[in-house]
């Protein structure tokens, strides 16, 4: 019971922190050995299609078009491709208003990845471009993406994801941006040692010749066709300077349906992507992605409740006062994650209990999205998120 209660343990240390501090130390010994890729300033800019699929965004789509429109990239180097497939109010009429603009739409509603499968033979240029209708791009955007395709070894470059959080925050607000903080620096670290492990789709890119056909009931698009281009030995590229702004969740609830809907899509791709994993292909590869994804939408959740299941009856039957202390700080966590639930119900703020009560809302949303993915539950098309 003890031996499997400390694996048990140290798996759960090793996903949420262990990794991270795994990888900085991996970092700093490959820059005693390596120097970073160096982009050369004179280099010709590639042409880029920036595809968006919008569904039901007409409060927001002038903004949107607004903002891709006045990016800093030569015109005459940039297509714009909107599709808003099974979208029933006025999104599409406001886009057809920009003759800059391709629209592509059609009445039926078949999800995000099928929308983009449909638009892919409208795409003429080098470089693809992904991004949300409800996120915002910094002016450069493209340029910072785009350099690391200097690089032959790159295939696919994520921008970062920024979630604009206010002093008041709540904590669907404060505990997405503590989070989308911590992660960014690990896709920073992961591309550092050798690739990141994925894309978020509020704004990647990929070498359109490298496009993979993903299956059209895949939940989690982005992060399928950056992985699938991973695996054809391509590398992942991270660019922090090309980032997409969007506000956080409208609330935990809304929060949790969001995480609830990745998390489905996570063991999909998981039990889909057989190569990434694999040691014997790519050793570095399958142990980056192993340690920052696999292990979180898989096992973790599950060995959260071994261990506290453990503790206790370690503690119980021991008169050890070690493990008996350890439950007691595991209890504590979990009583200041219901306090945080109770405080969040009735609007009061306290920051410090954000981050258990987001830790514990994030984790059972992994095991909600495993059940719902295995009952068949969980659909591809677009669940829209409410936002601030």
């Amino acid at each position: 019971m003890i031996i499997i209660f400390w694996i048990s343990i140290f798996l759960v240390v090793y996903t949420f922190v262990g990794y991270g501090f795994l990888l900085f130390l991996l970092v700093k010994i490959k820059r005693f050995f390596s120097q970073p890729y160096v982009f050369k300033t004179d280099e010709p800019l590639p042409t880029v299609t920036i595809l968006v699929a919008a569904y039901n965004e007409e409060d927001i789509i002038e903004e949107k078009i607004a903002n891709t429109l006045s990016l800093n990239y030569p015109k005459d180097k940039i297509q714009v491709i909107f599709i808003t497939d099974g979208s029933s109010d006025a999104t599409s009429d406001r886009i057809r208003l920009h003759h800059e603009v391709l629209l592509l739409h059609e009445n039926l509603r078949g999800g995000k990845m099928a929308a983009i499968k449909r638009a892919i033979p409208y795409i003429l240029h080098e470089i693809t471009i992904f991004t949300d209708a409800n996120t915002f791009l910094n002016r450069d955007a493209i340029v910072e993406l785009v350099k690391h395709y200097q690089n032959p070894k790159v295939g696919c470059v994520a921008g970062e994801k920024r979630i604009l959080v206010e002093e008041t925050a709540d904590a669907s607000s404060a505990g997405e941006g503590f989070y989308w903080k911590y992660e960014s620096l690990l896709k920073k670290w992961d591309y550092e040692l050798y690739s990141g492990v994925g894309a978020a789709g509020e704004l990647f890119s990929i070498r359109t010749a490298l496009y993979v056909p993903v299956e059209s009931d895949t939940i989690i698009d982005d992060h399928m066709i950056a992985m699938r281009i991973a695996e054809k030995g391509y590398v992942i590229a991270y660019e922090p300077n090309a980032y997409a702004i969007e506000t956080a969740s409208a609330d935990i609830k809304e929060e949790l349906k969001r995480k609830i809907r990745i998390a489905a899509g996570g063991i999909q791709s998981v039990l889909r992507l057989k190569k990434s994993a694999n040691p014997f292909y790519n050793p570095l590869f399958a142990f980056q992605y192993i340690s920052h994804r696999v292990l979180r939408w898989t096992i973790t959740p599950f060995l959260l409740i071994l261990v506290f299941i453990l503790n206790a009856a370690i503690a119980f039957n021991t008169n050890c006062l070690f493990y008996q202390g350890l439950f007691i700080l595991q209890v504590l966590f979990y009583v200041l994650s219901l306090v945080g639930l109770y405080f969040e119900s009735k609007n009061i703020r306290i920051k410090s209990l954000f981050i258990p009560y987001y830790f514990c809302v994030m984790n059972y949303a992994v095991l909600a999205g495993i059940v719902r993915y295995y009952k068949k539950n969980q659909s591809a098309a677009w669940e829209k998120s409410k936002r601030k």
